[in-house]
């Protein structure tokens, strides 16, 4: 600290050309000052600065001091406001994985704020991942923040639900349940249905049988996918059903109707995830963004 102090002293004494009116600008009494300068010439081993009783002038070696002073203090004032920026959550790097749902409902208006009240923040966003594949990168740094399907069977991770939503059915527009203004489970029985992939782990495959064993309904699957972009697209070729959350709806494709799904109702929710350990300042600020764009979209 010393050194930095000698340094902006020696700058401003060079800006000046005058002890008196540096020593006036740094708050400081003009002897102190002359001798931090000696001091500095002793250890930098020449003569800075030329010294009449009218003023003071740079010598060569002190023009050259001077401008390598001007870049070190220039750089280290970046620092120190880089690690502010740091501190406030200002700047950083954080990816987000989101499930199918949230890739087409949320994640557009999501990122429009992020960009608005975290410019500072480079954020990166992944689509379309399913839960276990969100766990295992949220596991391995791949991803920082996932927005995904409970239950979380993982301690390292912090789960926070933001919402619950309900289930609609998807049905191909001229599908006889597309003239429902509701849809029951028990309508659902010889509907031939599309669902996400049991063998990629899909919390919504898992939500779906669960929904039919409690109706007592067998669920004639005829098609599994891995994405709900996929699914949806299914649907809207005619090849079949689909249960879904309702923020699926936000993705919309000529020859699909979302019709609501009662008796029994059912929702699931939304959470975002994270490992519990991460700190940073710039992780929870997006946090409190994201929290806050749910509160007010509901």
């Amino acid at each position: 600290m010393d050194l930095l102090r000698h340094l902006r002293y020696f700058v401003t004494v060079a800006e000046e050309r005058h002890f008196g009116r540096a020593a006036e600008r740094l708050h400081m009494a003009q002897p102190p000052l002359s001798q931090q300068i000696r001091r500095l010439e002793a250890e930098v081993g020449v003569e800075l600065f030329v010294r009449t009783t009218r003023r003071v002038d740079l010598t060569a070696a002190g023009s050259a001091y001077l401008a390598r002073a001007r870049a070190i203090l220039a750089e280290v004032d970046d620092a120190a406001d880089e690690a502010r920026r740091v501190a406030a959550g200002a700047v950083g790097h954080l990816a987000i994985g989101c499930v199918g749902s949230a890739t087409y409902s949320l994640l557009p208006a999501l990122s429009r704020r992020l960009a608005e009240e975290l410019p500072g923040i480079d954020f990166a966003f992944r689509g379309e991942m399913l839960v276990a594949d969100q766990v295992e990168a949220l596991r391995t740094g791949a991803i920082d923040l996932a927005l995904l399907r409970p239950p979380v069977d993982d301690a390292a991770l912090a789960v926070t639900v933001l919402r619950e939503e309900r289930l609609v059915v998807a049905v191909p527009v001229g599908h006889r349940l597309a003239a429902r203004k509701q849809v029951r489970v028990a309508d659902l029985a010889t509907a031939d249905l599309i669902v996400h992939s049991a063998g990629r782990r899909s919390a919504m495959y898992d939500v779906v049988r669960g929904l039919f064993a409690e109706a007592g309904v067998t669920p004639r699957i005829r098609h599994e996918v891995g994405e709900t972009s996929t699914l949806v697209t299914l649907v809207a070729g005619g090849l079949g059903v689909a249960v879904v959350p309702e923020p699926v709806g936000a993705l919309t494709l000529d020859g699909v109707a979302y019709r609501p799904l009662v008796r029994p109702a059912r929702s699931v929710e939304l959470a975002v995830a994270h490992r519990a350990e991460r700190t940073e300042p710039h992780l929870h600020r997006t946090l409190a963004v994201l929290q806050d764009l749910i509160r007010v979209s509901g």
